[in-house]
């Protein structure tokens, strides 16, 4: 691999990224640790029971590390009541104070607790979104102003022998780095750097590292540039994942795994924490099943070794293909749904993947989550299909229909060595990364009426497919591909969380034209059609490839927040799950409001009890709104933007 691409140990063969051990209490992480899991609690940290019993549910969960927020001095202070009582009943996991605004309030946390962490971007810094022109000399100013300003922390944690994590928000930096770097990954890399060399220049080297970001894409941008950086400066520190705001259900879920599931793959993370917005138990088994697939993983079948790669870590470029028949070129990934063990018998068969027939009308009525493909195998659809639906066949099923043109064969090599009849419209080509050697291969490459779909049976299937992509890239190979994962004994959660980390780490790099899951559950039984087509498209969501839906920018909670999360997103997103493209922010606090959802649309924000503030991007709407009136409020600024629409009637 290039060296100024180099941000893991390989592409092909997984180990864990080597990182230094750094000790929270008596459970280290980095070196040689299994990956951590923690959450956050949601109570208000002056309620010492009801912190002290959320945590112990946590704990029971698999959390590792305890976080609380201490927005101020009292709350600092009560940390040692919650300590006290936890240790009382005999649980020890690591406490970890959650610092803001207050540097005062993270000294004497640093006195307490097991390991504080602090935001870089508003930790000394005011955000006011003012861009500030600096000079050199006037920047080495402000540098010195944070090292007088955050030395003195950084002296009571080497003393008490307290861990400290450096959490980099992407929404959240400072006017001084946004202003020299811009609200990028990089701005975002410095920005945890500056405050890291003042820990160094100080012998203090108990450090983790974050860089969250709401979206995954930007995330895992942020987290390889950072180990670059780190590399240039002869640093390892380990580093806490997390997708910051991911939301609740399925979209949260989905876009957990595909920011952290990506790094996981090459091996980078020491601990983890899933932001959902929901009871922060629920979020520890999600992290979990996300960690433990990587146990055994080091045990894969061997993939053929790289020593450069094309494809730019640090910068999304979707790879260049031409266009066949809708897919690929510069059309929208696409969705393929296996059908081909479903019985189709009529066209209500087809609406749990998005389309609605209307006998009456003899129309069909597509929602924003349409698939454009199915698999039918051996079967046949008794139906005229809707127009944008492309039907796929095998290949002798195929040449047995009565007319070809109704439906597009799916071929392997050996298909094609036999020299038959092909479509003039588009052929489907089942390959795997061996096949590319094959010469075959080398002959229909670039024929412009053939679609590969991509598979692997690896343990480490992303990397092979990865590594296929490479291949395809350097032999300049314009085909679009489709990525295909197959998964077997399987429940739906996991196939949730295994299937947005395998496609999404290869959209989030520009890589792959289309989609295609299958999954057998426990039982041998094919998943359902419409599950695995609503997957589908929440990856395509997460990894900004195709928005098909309102995306909700959601924190999970915390002892900060002023109105029932849980409650409130459920609100919102029933009047306004309609609006498709449009990014909502429902933030608990303004600690997570203008910063944090960085590139929302609009945001619902608490700023004192009973009140919302709201926001159109970062600028501020109209203030303290009685929350019975703010949802009403937000759809009419929603309205006054031209972006309401009704909802579809059929």
């Amino acid at each position: 691999m290039e060296n100024l691409k180099k941000y893991c140990e390989s592409l092909t063969r997984y180990s864990r990224y080597k990182t230094r051990e750094v000790y929270i209490g008596d459970i280290p992480l980095g070196g040689n640790n299994p990956i951590r899991i923690q959450s956050m609690t949601t109570t208000d940290t002056m309620n010492t029971l009801a912190t002290v019993e959320q945590s112990i549910r946590m704990i029971n969960a698999g959390c590792e590390y305890i976080r609380i927020t201490a927005p101020s001095l009292k709350e600092a202070q009560n940390l040692q009541n919650i300590k006290a009582e936890l240790r009382k009943r005999g649980y020890n996991a690591p406490l970890i104070a959650d610092i803001h605004f207050t540097p005062n309030a993270a000294e004497l946390a640093a006195r307490i607790v097991e390991k504080v962490r602090v935001n870089p971007g508003n930790y000394i810094d005011k955000k006011k979104f003012q861009t500030i022109e600096y000079t050199d000399a006037e920047y080495a100013e402000e540098i010195e102003r944070i090292r007088e300003q955050f030395t003195p922390l950084v002296k009571i944690c080497k003393e008490y022998g307290t861990a400290m994590r450096i959490g980099t928000n992407h929404g959240s930096l400072s006017d001084r780095i946004m202003s020299r770097y811009g609200d990028t990954p990089l701005g975002m890399v410095e920005s945890a750097l500056e405050f890291l060399r003042i820990c160094e220049e100080n012998n203090y080297h108990n450090i983790v590292l974050s860089m969250k970001a709401s979206n995954p894409q930007v995330m895992v941008q942020a987290y390889r540039l950072l180990i670059r950086k780190m590399e240039e400066e002869n640093m390892n520190y380990p580093m806490h994942l997390g997708v910051t705001e991911a939301g609740d259900g399925e979209d949260g879920r989905i876009k957990s795994a595909v920011g952290i599931g990506t790094l996981l793959e090459d091996g980078i993370g020491d601990t983890i924490r899933v932001s959902l917005t929901e009871e922060p138990e629920y979020e520890a088994p999600v992290a979990i099943s996300l960690a433990s697939r990587y146990k055994d993983r080091i045990n894969h079948k061997e993939i053929i070794p790289v020593d450069s790669s094309p494809i730019d870590p640090f910068v999304y470029s979707r790879r260049e293909t031409f266009e066949v028949a809708g897919i690929g070129g510069g059309t929208v990934p696409k969705v393929l749904i296996d059908l081909c063990k479903t019985p189709i018998e009529n066209p209500a068969a087809l609406k749990s993947v998005g389309y609605n027939y209307e006998p009456v009308t003899d129309k069909w009525y597509l929602n924003d989550q349409a698939c454009d493909l199915i698999y039918l195998g051996k079967n046949e659809l008794p139906f005229d299909a809707p127009n944008n639906l492309k039907v796929i066949y095998d290949y002798d099923k195929w040449l047995g229909l009565t007319d070809t043109t109704r439906g597009f064969p799916l071929l392997t090599l050996n298909d094609l060595k036999r020299k038959s009849k092909l479509s003039f419209i588009i052929n489907f080509v089942q390959v795997s990364i061996s096949d590319l050697f094959d010469v075959t291969f080398s002959e229909i490459k670039n024929n412009p009426s053939i679609v590969f779909i991509l598979t692997t049976d690896n343990l480490h299937g992303m990397a092979e497919q990865r590594r296929a992509f490479i291949e395809i890239i350097l032999n300049e190979i314009k085909n679009p591909v489709i990525i295909k994962r197959d998964y077997t004994n399987i429940d739906e959660d996991h196939f949730r969380l295994f299937s947005s980390t395998d496609a999404g780490a290869l959209l989030i790099d520009g890589l792959g034209d289309g989609v295609w899951l299958n999954a057998l559950d426990q039982s041998g039984k094919l998943m359902d059609a419409g599950f695995i087509n609503r997957t589908s498209f929440g990856i395509l969501q997460a990894t900004r490839t195709r928005i098909s839906k309102t995306e909700y920018i959601a924190c999970p909670s915390c002892g900060r927040t002023l109105f029932d999360l849980v409650e409130v997103t459920n609100i919102i997103r029933k009047r306004t799950e309609h609006l498709k493209g449009v990014k909502i922010a429902i933030m608990g606090c303004i600690v997570n409001g203008p910063g944090e959802m960085a590139d929302a649309d609009y945001g619902y924000v608490g700023s004192g009890p009973g009140k919302i503030t709201l926001y159109r991007g970062k600028e501020i709407v109209k203030r303290s709104i009685n929350s019975e009136h703010a949802l009403d409020e937000l759809i009419k600024l929603i309205q006054e933007d031209g972006k309401w629409v009704e909802i579809p009637q059929f």
